[in-house]
């Protein structure tokens, strides 16, 4: 079995007899074998804790999930700083979670139902592996775009039975957040959690439409406002 990895910022080729192996227990068996210096992260190896996410073949993939074909080119998520071989730095996208409020600020005490617990049950599944982030060809021109993982974190927020203050986090994402998404829906297609992202931020437009404001591109279009 043959595959590319990229050491640094180049591609160099490995080759081990294995059959039916993970990417990551390739990338274990080339580290301790042939290269001691390859880098890439690693943590729950069960598919729970996304630190093993990377590209494969230009695909977002968990190394701990994805059998390896001969010929797989392994190269480390896109749009965030890279520090070694298929590690980047993930701070900046965590902290949009912080600038999207994407959290429980003012809560009221109440019980939860059952209901109330499975309005926002897919959106907790999240494993912070960043692939939707990667994938995502808004944050690729724009660093300032809150992104799919943060705003559905807000859509979960603005759902949840507990938030006294859900209209300030709609507030919070009307730049640089809900209006910018193209909608592409690339960042479900690679969720491993199957979140669909783009689902969220629709249904936040319409939470944003019922607080009052309206899509600027649209308003844009128009020259920034429609006279009678």
């Amino acid at each position: 079995m043959k595959i590319k990895i990229q050491k640094n910022t180049t591609l160099k080729e490995f080759e081990a007899n294995v059959h039916e192996i993970t990417l990551l227990g390739f990338l274990d068996l080339i580290k301790t074998t042939q290269d001691k210096t390859l880098t890439f992260a690693s943590g729950c190896r069960s598919g729970v804790c996304g630190s093993c996410s990377v590209r494969v073949n230009d695909k977002e993939q968990l190394a701990c999930s994805y059998k390896i074909q001969d010929g797989d080119v392994i190269t480390p998520l896109k749009n965030f700083p890279h520090i070694r071989d298929l590690v980047v730095d993930m701070q900046q996208v965590q902290q949009k979670n912080i600038t999207a409020k994407a959290y429980l600020k003012t809560t009221l005490s109440k019980p939860l139902s059952q209901d109330d617990e499975k309005r926002n049950e897919i959106q907790s599944d999240c494993i912070l592996c960043g692939s939707c982030y990667s994938a995502c060809p808004v944050f690729s021109v724009n660093a300032d775009f809150i992104g799919p993982f943060s705003l559905t974190r807000v859509w979960k927020y603005v759902t949840d039975a507990r938030e006294e203050n859900s209209k300030e986090k709609i507030d919070t994402i009307q730049k640089n957040g809900v209006w910018d998404c193209t909608l592409c829906n690339e960042c479900t297609l690679v969720c491993p959690q199957d979140i669909s992202s783009k689902s969220d931020i629709e249904k936040l437009r319409t939470s944003s439409v019922m607080a009052g404001y309206t899509d600027p591109n649209f308003m844009n279009s128009f020259g920034g406002g429609l006279s009678f």
